[in-house]
């Protein structure tokens, strides 16, 4: 019998594109709207100012302008512009992403839409199917809760679900509009933080297991761990005027401590060497996140330097992020065996071997 018949399909990589909002919100301007704003209500704000300077962000970019976030909004408004914002950019990166994988949107089989910002019933990828014009009977497989993590996560249930129906196309969808989760009133660190991080945007990317894909980046092993005890480390409160964001302060140290043993026991688990791997792509949370990653991987301080233009350049997207870091690793010619990891609510660490061609 002939052996083939036993081989699992591979799951390539044929596109990725991304997509922001028009909004930019330049680091400098931020900081001294958060000043005016929280400096009479919060009584220690100045030793929290050195953040908006060592998040090492420029700019970012928002679906809302500045003064959107000065003023106070109900968990209502906020979704309203959820809705109409994050169908307008996934529309604007799935277009991007069929162009340039010179796929029709009709070629599409399977939809994975990953978000955590908003909720959606119809979910996003059912608000987009006449507006791409994919098939009724395309299969759709909406993912909420995933926060950072959801970028390489969502790129492995692509792959697999390439994989397990094969010479198929998924089309995979990523959506963050961190910002509208900003709640005005909220005197905590952590929503204080949060201004000096979060930005908006979206990714999409065509996975494929047709034959005819054969030469573009090969998606590898996958896998995850989360950690247990570990559900405050990061997440969602929800208020009446929406969702209010978690923050531990110990992600680095989580990082620095408790990421390489995973990393090692999944490379053993796949038969994967340490010396195979040609490069890290990592979600970049933070500044400080970036190092510990660095120090974690033995890289050299500022060696993820795609990470760290795509932090400075569009401040933390949540699940989204990571794809920027792999769509700019990708302009850039990089190849060989990349790991892509990202870290989210669990408190999990996602993790996706690559080969760019």
């Amino acid at each position: 019998m002939n052996s083939s018949v036993f081989r699992q399909p591979t799951a390539h990589l044929v596109s990725l594109a991304t997509a922001v909002p028009d909004f930019g919100l330049a680091q400098d301007d931020v900081a001294r709207r958060a000043g005016e704003l929280f400096a009479p209500m919060v009584s220690d704000f100045g030793r929290l100012t050195p953040i908006y300077r060592n998040a090492e962000i420029e700019q970012r970019h928002s679906c809302v302008p500045i003064d959107w976030y000065v003023q106070r909004h109900s968990f209502g408004e906020r979704n309203d512009l959820f809705l109409g914002n994050a169908t307008d950019l996934l529309a604007e990166a799935a277009e991007k992403a069929l162009a340039e994988a010179g796929i029709a949107a009709h070629e599409i089989d399977i939809v994975v839409t990953i978000c955590s910002t908003g909720i959606a019933t119809p979910s996003l990828d059912a608000r987009l199917i006449g507006r791409l014009r994919l098939r009724s009977d395309v299969q759709r497989l909406p993912v909420f809760g995933l926060g950072c993590a959801g970028g390489v996560l969502g790129l492995s249930r692509a792959a697999a679900m390439a994989k397990a129906r094969p010479q198929s196309n998924v089309l995979l969808l990523a959506v963050e509009l961190c910002g509208l989760t900003f709640r005005a009133q909220d005197r905590s660190k952590s929503n204080i933080v949060a201004t000096a991080l979060f930005g908006d945007g979206a990714a999409a990317a065509v996975i494929s297991s047709r034959s005819r894909h054969a030469g573009k980046p090969m998606l590898g092993a996958a896998g995850e761990h989360t950690w247990p005890n570990s559900l405050d480390v990061m997440g969602w409160d929800v208020g009446d005027d929406g969702l209010k964001v978690i923050f531990s302060g110990n992600i680095p140290d989580l990082v620095r401590n408790d990421l390489r043993p995973v990393v090692d026991r999944f490379f053993a688990d796949h038969g994967i060497l340490p010396e195979e791997i040609a490069g890290y792509l990592c979600h970049p949370g933070g500044a400080k996140v970036l190092d510990a990653l660095e120090e974690c991987f033995d890289l050299q301080h500022g060696a993820m330097r795609h990470a760290r233009e795509v932090l400075r350049e569009h401040g933390n997207m949540s699940s989204v992020t990571v794809l920027f870091v792999l769509a700019a690793a990708m302009a850039d010619g990089v190849h060989g065996r990349q790991l892509l990891t990202a870290l989210g609510p669990g408190f999990t660490a996602a993790l996706q071997v690559i080969d760019l061609q």
